[in-house]
């Protein structure tokens, strides 16, 4: 895992010709924004795979297989980083632009992006964690399908992808895999349960942005007039020999 953490890390300090914070850079067509039936075919494929492995006897015994490989190399060694990993493409989709990286959206464009994708992500995942009500592989709870920590890194994964590019997006989707193994490894979930949240998550994150022309005019964004302005200022308190800083931020 540290080795997909050390892939990714450098990119949030690499911004090719570093321009004004938040870039506001647009071309005359929005692509990401625009609905094409090919962008289903992935997340489409992982969802009907995962989906299929619920019931099916060949792609069970398949899970079966993987979670006892897991559990010879973990014996009874965890490692939970997958709870906190998880958030990391996300944040890294927001926050991004504010380190000078060019973005083809508005610091409110990709909260509003983020707000849709993970309110899709959840009502998919739910919903289909309480009508498929699969067993976990460590637990008697019936929430194993699909992985939902796995949803939010692909998740995450996809808008970083979308929104930076291919280099970004290569590191975010290697930590987004790893979060993927180590429910696994984790004994967290059976493999077509985290098949089936990568699916998830990807399809999430391309709503958010089909949907984004919709909430631009729901929320009067105006990307013409957006700006992000961050304002530090440090003080000193000399009663009590404190120190600290004032952060504003003004969009």
């Amino acid at each position: 895992m540290l080795g997909f953490l050390l892939l990714f890390i450098p990119n949030l300090f690499w911004a090719e010709g570093r321009e004004a914070m938040d870039s506001l850079t647009y071309s005359c067509e929005d692509r990401t924004t625009r609905f094409n039936v090919k962008q289903l075919i992935l997340p489409g494929s992982l969802i009907a795979v995962g989906s299929w492995g619920v019931s099916n006897g060949f792609l069970r015994s398949v899970d079966h297989s993987v979670r006892e490989g897991m559990t010879n190399l973990r014996g009874d060694h965890y490692f939970h980083a997958d709870d906190y990993v998880q958030y990391l493409p996300v944040i890294s989709y927001v926050g991004l632009g504010l380190v000078g990286v060019k973005t083809k959206h508005t610091f409110k464009e990709r909260l509003v992006v983020t707000a849709t994708s993970y309110l899709t992500m959840g009502i998919l995942v739910n919903g289909t964690k309480y009508f498929v009500d699969e067993k976990r592989p460590d637990s008697p709870a019936q929430n194993s399908f699909p992985s939902g920590h796995t949803a939010t890194a692909f998740m995450g994964a996809e808008l970083v992808r979308s929104e930076y590019g291919i280099g970004y997006g290569i590191g975010a989707y290697l930590i987004a895999g790893g979060v993927a193994f180590l429910r696994l490894y984790n004994d967290r979930h059976w493999l077509n349960d985290v098949i089936a949240g990568a699916g998830f998550g990807i399809l999430s994150a391309r709503i958010g942005y089909w949907l984004l022309p919709v909430n631009r005019k729901l929320f009067r964004l105006d990307r013409k007039k957006s700006s992000t302005i961050i304002v530090t200022s440090p003080f000193y308190q000399p009663d009590n020999h404190a120190f600290g800083a004032v952060l504003a931020i003004r969009f």
